[in-house]
């Protein structure tokens, strides 16, 4: 009964094996139950690490507006390895991240009300970082959007 569930579970959308242990365990299963059917749901491909990082990186950076920082920190509470991290932040393109700090930061700077540029430039720099994008790239789009 709990596998059928759990199979459902997964194949609505992409779940982590960490996320689906915790799901087994609330239904109340054993630890060697709950090894058993994670082992079989890889086998049947309901889960795949590599493709959950990248489904939820994607997720993050194209919905969310989040930065390769946040979604790596994202990634690493649910357990991801590092090699399906790496992958993952590697399929957001290169073009696709910079003109998206761009739109966040234009955006940033349309919605603050502060006539200081100094003051207006750290309030920028802190939001970009906040949202996980690394701060030499934000320092960079900052100065030249404020030119």
């Amino acid at each position: 009964m709990a596998e059928f569930k759990i199979k459902q579970w997964c194949a609505y959308q992409e779940r982590s094996q960490n996320e689906t242990r915790y799901k087994l365990f609330d239904y109340g299963l054993q630890s060697e139950e709950v090894e058993q059917i994670i082992s079989r749901l890889i086998e049947e491909n309901f889960l795949n690490e590599e493709r959950f990082a990248i489904a939820l990186a994607g997720g993050k950076f194209r919905i969310k507006h989040w930065g390769k920082i946040k979604i790596k920190i994202e990634l690493r509470k649910h357990k991801i390895s590092d090699y399906c991290i790496n992958k993952a932040l590697n399929a957001i393109g290169d073009n696709d991240y910079l003109n998206t700090i761009t739109l966040v930061l234009e955006k940033k700077i349309r919605q603050t009300k502060i006539s200081d540029k100094q003051k207006l430039f750290y309030t920028v720099l802190n939001y970009g970082v906040s949202r996980g994008f690394e701060r030499d790239l934000v320092t960079e789009q900052i100065n030249k959007l404020l030119k």
